[in-house]
């Protein structure tokens, strides 16, 4: 593809063979659109639903629960009952591809908000004569014809204009509209912000025409590459999916190693081979958590509607415990960190000092805001809901916003003044002048523009020492630095050539502007540095102003460092991974680079969220593990490129975001923690028996019973826990890191232990010891068994709660767990003393005393439970204290 930025127009238009006169004939469009197709963005191929539920089925969670689906089913046709679990687990399976297809569908709206991006329709010059045309039957080398509030229908060179501003905001990230020149040259390369001779699809005209020539279109154009990053982004597997991909497979495996052992032990015993297998496929099926999909998918969903009350719509589940893991927010910084519209910060007049525009304004002030407001071109007009509007370009539109700041209406002043004369801005210029007749008599001249344009009197040079160094003050906070000048005529020119009073200009005094951040991103930005959340700035706009807000927000840290997007040119991939946290702030960059940094931070193991409004951040949002767009100020592309959007365009707002996110992983371990250690034991138990020779302490239908009822019930409830504050005091989890870390395997190892050795002790007690006047059994051995391995697992839900004792956290905000706990607490019980469901579940009656014995060794893993917590916290306890002597006395004062 050619460099057209690169080319004169006359190069341009011969290499196209275009006829900026005449323009194309209809033959020669028609065989043009034929060779280059329509000006439309390719689609990306959709699956079918077949295949997208088929793809679900990648997912290691879902193939063990189609499989334990199948054994369960197959055991309960054979045994004639107990066809609870098989539904159970296939209606798990069926709502977790249900909610995983719909979310992939509504994914799919990126690429058509694209399509929607270009206008209906444009002017072009055919065979002569201007037309109206689809943009989709734009062709290269037609002629387009451009005015103010036009969409640019394709890429193309100007080949002549008239004070023409082009706004490339969604392209570049860069709030200004770019002042656009036909006659310039741009480098090899030179960003896309910089090619001021060229015009980009989508963008729209803010000011003055321009005649240019077709240069790209449909997936050529600027906007076609972003098409085509998203059509070819993969999204890679977040890290919750991982985990949980890790721990089915180790599930798994145990599952399968386990029910191979029990079967050829208890053939090996001398029993029947079909009751050992049916045992075994029970055994493996209670291994496997079927509640543990079920579970995660309430705890996001949960999620979603707590950040949906927080201004943060979810659009894929994931993105909710991916947000809590995020360790890098690389954020887009116009209308993200800033407020994309540009504001007068500081304002000076000869003889003073620079005053803030919040500041209150004496009357030499307001005059010269006056004159400002005169010499702009901003309206103040009704839009189509009938509220008041400022329409104008960001320079004019802020000055009007301060006068109305100032209680004054900018409207009513310029119908008092009669305008005479202006002439416009132009880029060549780089000023603009009005004039208007004073009731006084005479006319009042201004001009505003660059300070090195305007020309002054002869007699103001004595200020001019001064004003430079206002000016080059103002310039170096990145504040965009406008001069106001003025005269007063007697008399206009006779020849009507108002340039003749351009000279002589009295100097009136200086506006620096800026895109302004926003009040709350700051604060922001310091509590996600509190929570080990790191962010960096990722924009396109000029590297000044990037650093200059950047510094402001406290975002740009000691040794940190800015790199523009030609300098990233020079990095290849490998180095780019290397140094990528050296760089706080990346400017004047493209859409590509935005992909390469995501990338880099990803390689470098971080969980990475990207956060941007516009076009050019749709792949980069595709690409990142959570990509965060604004729904105010955002684009359609931008919101259907993301995985949650803000409804307040708030960046705190993902400071609550990230914490809720931490709050369902936390939700998530619990779980994890929950049923492993439950499904775990029962493993232990039944091969414990068999390798004493005891024989089946629980039979499959006691095993399936227990697995959904004592397990998974209240498991429920886990998905609605609450943490506390200290959730937002520690690091993220790194991505590799596992879901057992922070000693949680250590937990669960002597919880299985626990629930182990009392459950062993009660079949024992139950079948082989005389205890309540009844005589020892294998089916009473179970019938105890059954009882302690249910009410253990049931009780172990408060254990799991947190790292503080079961005591000492609140049931309030979760008041249903205790309503679960005791329902199967009371369920389980009376299957035991009711003589039909004992019947029925294969039990038998149990003595008093036996009872007794049930409900001691129930009790006994939340005996251990605590009194390992209770260890835990005060040698905790004692750390912390210790760090806090050591912070407060010195070295000298303090001994070890």
């Amino acid at each position: 593809m050619a460099n057209w930025h690169e080319m004169t127009s006359e190069e341009v238009l011969k290499s196209l063979s275009g006829n900026v006169d005449h323009g194309l004939t209809a033959s020669q469009a028609l065989q043009r659109l034929e060779t280059h197709g329509q000006n439309t963005y390719a689609a990306a191929k959709r699956d079918g639903v077949l295949t997208m539920i088929l793809h679900q089925f990648r997912d290691v969670a879902n193939i063990i629960l189609l499989l334990a689906g199948v054994l369960s089913l197959a055991l309960a046709i054979r045994e004639g009952h107990g066809y609870i679990e098989p539904i159970v687990i296939f209606a798990i399976i069926i709502m977790n591809i249900a909610l995983s297809v719909s979310q992939e569908r509504s994914a799919e709206r990126a690429l058509e908000a694209l399509q929607n991006l270009n206008s209906p329709g444009c002017r072009v010059l055919r065979d002569g004569a201007q037309m109206e045309l689809s943009t989709q039957d734009v062709v290269p080398g037609d002629i387009l014809l451009l005015k103010t509030g036009d969409l640019v229908a394709a890429d193309a060179r100007l080949v002549r204009c008239v004070d023409f501003c082009v706004d490339e905001s969604a392209l570049t990230g860069e709030s200004e509209p770019v002042e656009k020149d036909a006659n310039a040259l741009a480098q090899d390369d030179a960003p896309l912000g910089d090619q001021i001779n060229m015009v980009f699809s989508g963008c729209l005209v803010t000011a003055g025409n321009a005649v240019a020539v077709v240069a790209a279109t449909g997936m050529k154009t600027q906007m076609g590459k972003i098409a085509g990053y998203l059509n070819n982004a993969q999204k890679i597997q977040t890290p919750l999916q991982k985990r949980l991909n890790k721990v089915s497979r180790l599930v798994s495996l145990i599952a399968i190693v386990s029910a191979l052992i029990l079967l050829g032990l208890g053939v090996r015993q001398g029993e029947d081979f079909w009751v050992m297998m049916l045992a075994a496929v029970s055994l493996a099926v209670a291994a496997v958590p079927e509640m543990l999909q079920l579970i995660v998918t309430l705890s996001l969903t949960h999620g979603v509607k707590l950040m949906v009350e927080q201004n943060a719509l979810v659009r894929k589940l994931t993105a909710v415990e991916t947000l809590g893991n995020t360790s890098v927010i690389c954020s887009d910084k116009t209308g993200t960190l800033t407020q994309n519209r540009m504001a007068i910060q500081h304002l000076w007049m000869p003889g003073g000092e620079a005053f803030a525009a919040e500041s209150d304004f004496d009357v030499g002030q307001m005059l010269f805001l006056r004159h400002l407001v005169l010499a702009s071109n901003a309206t103040i007009q009704l839009d189509a809901e009938g509220n008041e509007r400022i329409f104008g370009d960001a320079t004019e539109t802020a000055i009007v916003r301060l006068m109305q700041a100032k209680g004054e209406d900018p409207g009513a002043l310029s119908a008092a003044w009669e305008r005479v004369g202006e002439i416009p801005f132009s880029s060549a210029r780089k000023m603009m002048t009005c004039v208007y007749r004073r009731p006084e008599g005479g006319f009042l001249v201004l001009t505003k523009g660059a300070f090195d344009r305007l020309p002054f009197a002869p007699g103001a040079t004595e200020q001019a020492h001064d004003q430079k160094l206002v000016h080059d003050a103002f310039a170096a906070q990145a504040l965009r630095v406008i001069c106001l000048a003025s005269r007063v005529v007697q008399s206009l020119p006779a020849d009507g050539n108002l340039q003749a009073l351009e000279c002589e200009l009295n100097f009136e005094g200086f506006i620096g502007l800026i895109d302004p951040p926003r009040p709350e991103a700051a604060n922001a930005i310091a509590v996600a540095k509190r929570a080990g959340v790191r962010t960096v700035m990722i924009t396109g706009d000029h590297v000044a102003t990037a650093k200059a807000i950047a510094a402001k927000i406290g975002l740009l840290g000691e040794g940190e460092k800015v790199i523009t997007g030609q300098q990233l040119m020079h990095l290849d991939d490998e180095a780019l991974i290397d140094q990528v946290r050296d760089y706080a702030v990346y400017a004047r960059v493209s859409p590509e680079d935005k992909i390469r940094i995501v990338e880099a931070w990803q390689e470098n193991g971080e969980v990475v969220s990207m956060t941007g409004d516009g076009v050019n951040d749709a792949p980069a949002l595709k690409a990142a593990d959570v990509g965060i767009s604004m729904g105010i100020a955002g684009t359609e592309v931008a919101k259907s490129a993301s995985d949650m959007v803000l409804t307040d365009d708030n960046f705190a707002t993902i400071v609550s975001a990230v914490a809720q996110g931490r709050n369902v992983f936390s939700n998530i371990r619990k779980t994890l923690y929950f049923l492993l250690v439950c499904n775990l034991s029962e493993i232990v138990i039944m091969l414990g028996a068999f390798i004493l020779g005891w024989g089946l302490p629980l039979t499959p239908v006691m095993l399936l019973l227990i697995n959904v009822l004592g397990d998974g019930i209240p498991g429920l409830r886990l998905a609605y826990e609450i943490s506390d504050a200290r959730i937002m005091h520690h690091k993220p989890l790194g991505r590799e890191e596992s879901f057992l870390g922070g000693g949680l395997w250590k937990a669960m190892l002597q919880q299985t232990v626990a629930f182990s050795v009392v459950s062993l002790a009660a079949y024992y007690c139950g079948a082989f010891m005389h205890l309540g006047g009844l005589e020892p059994s294998l089916l009473r051995g179970q019938t105890m068994t059954f009882l302690v391995v249910a009410f253990t697992s049931i009780l172990h839900i408060f254990t799991v709660r947190g790292r503080k004792s079961m005591f000492r956290i609140p049931l309030g905000h979760n008041i249903k767990l205790l309503y679960s706990v005791i329902a199967m607490l009371v369920l389980f019980t009376c299957m035991v003393l009711l003589p039909p469901l004992q019947f029925l579940f294969g039990l038998t009656s149990i003595s008093g005393l036996q009872w007794l014995i049930v409900l001691g060794l129930s009790l006994a893993p939340s005996v251990v439970a605590e009194l390992v917590k209770l260890w835990q916290n005060r040698r905790e306890s004692s750390r912390y204290k210790r760090r806090l002597v050591r912070h407060v006395l010195s070295d000298d004062d303090y001994d070890e």
